[in-house]
């Protein structure tokens, strides 16, 4: 079996962190749009009309569809752009016969799934926040907070927003890399990888343990008590990747 080129692997990485700054700037302008309509609707922080506040926020979700549409699959076909130009690059570790194959694998099942996912997860930016405020609203008849304070807490509903959109960035743009790296080593013919972490400080510290281990496609680790198991790359705020082992043809 041969390693894929490391500094392929590597490089692929990086350049998955290129799409990920372009879907964040999209992103990014949901949750200031957020942001904007509870500033409008909650003047100050203070809630006149929470179901109104609710309904304008789940309008909005429902009209991001097509948008939301359009810049899932642009970061995706970036993302397959930059996957299938590696993969070119590193042909010559394995046959013409199966580099035709890995080249033109058909995704489209899973790319399909995978775009509608990431509709649902920006339709979840406004969504959320509309949840957030009615938690904060109503929990504050509990909580015995001064008006003040949950004002403040409902203000900073653009900053959380732009966090969470952060997030789906970098874990999206990641998991849909390295769905796409699984799919083509495993039609060269490869039965696993290498994990490997981006070795900085930021790697926690299950993952540092990761490092350098080799993993089955077949039998993604289980990394976090919290979570079901996901291979490199494909966890939330996962910065890892794999580095394919390939077949020796």
């Amino acid at each position: 079996m041969l390693p894929f080129d490391r500094k392929g692997a590597r490089a692929a990485w990086a350049d998955a962190r290129k799409a990920e700054t372009a879907y964040n700037t999209r992103l990014r302008q949901v949750a200031v749009q957020v942001g904007s309509l509870v500033s409008t609707m909650a003047p100050k922080g203070f809630v006149r009309d929470l179901q109104a506040i609710m309904g304008i926020l789940d309008r909005y979700a429902t009209m991001l569809e097509p948008w939301a549409g359009a810049a899932a699959e642009y970061m995706m076909r970036d993302v397959e752009r930059r996957n299938e130009r590696l993969w070119r690059k590193n042909g010559n570790d394995i046959s013409k016969a199966i580099r035709t194959e890995v080249l033109h694998s058909s995704q489209g099942v899973q790319f399909r799934r995978m775009m509608d996912e990431q509709v649902d997860l920006i339709q979840s930016i406004p969504r959320d926040a509309a949840q957030r405020v009615h938690d904060i609203t109503t929990g504050a008849l509990y909580s015995g907070k001064r008006p003040e304070e949950i004002a403040q807490q409902i203000m900073r509903q653009r900053d959380v927003s732009i966090s969470k959109a952060r997030l789906i960035a970098r874990t999206e743009v990641s998991r849909t890399a390295a769905t796409f790296m699984q799919a083509r080593a495993m039609a060269a013919g490869s039965e696993g990888y290498i994990w490997r972490t981006s070795k900085d400080a930021d790697v926690r510290d299950t993952h540092k343990a990761m490092e350098g281990r080799y993993v089955r496609w077949d039998t993604p680790p289980k990394t976090d008590a919290s979570l079901d198991p996901y291979h490199a790359g494909c966890g939330p705020n996962c910065r890892c990747f794999a580095e394919p082992v390939l077949p020796d043809l």
